[in-house]
């Protein structure tokens, strides 16, 4: 009779069935949080990457030719960012249309219908390394962003 009885308390019985529940959700959570979290910090790199070639960006259009003044513009947009490259801007010429363009516009296209526009454009990029390896997901993901940027001086 007390065998049965034991038996049927465990059958039965709540008193410790939470803890079991944590003991084996508490793992997937954690996964959850880290994954939120590297995600998060991936778009971060990518809105200070973005902020930074946007900056370079802006500054080139106002001086197109100080290509170093677009990179430090740019490098100091985004403090943060560790390991920060920005590849050597540009200035070029391109119909409005964007049928032809001329680099450093020593030539400016010929441009029926529209007179060129001046352009300056700065890439910036960043290789992100996330905390955890997910799968199909390459480690580091390489984070570049061209921003592009009419001169206002010809």
């Amino acid at each position: 009779m007390r065998r049965t009885q034991t038996i049927q308390c465990f059958l039965q019985c709540e008193g410790g069935s939470a803890l079991v529940e944590l003991a084996l959700l508490l793992p997937i959570f954690m996964v959850l949080i880290y994954a939120a979290v590297d995600f998060g910090r991936a778009y971060y790199m990518a809105q200070e990457v973005t902020s930074a070639a946007h900056a370079g960006a802006e500054y080139g259009s106002q001086n197109p030719t100080d290509t170093a003044g677009m990179q430090a513009a740019a490098q100091i947009a985004a403090p943060d960012v560790p390991g920060l490259s920005i590849s050597t801007p540009t200035y070029g010429c391109e119909c409005a249309n964007g049928s032809s363009y001329s680099a450093s516009c020593y030539s400016t296209p010929t441009c029926t219908g529209n007179n060129p526009v001046y352009l300056v454009s700065v890439t910036a990029s960043v290789s992100f390394t996330p905390w955890i390896r997910y799968p199909g997901i390459p480690n580091p993901i390489l984070i570049s962003t061209t921003s592009k940027m009419r001169s206002v001086k010809n």
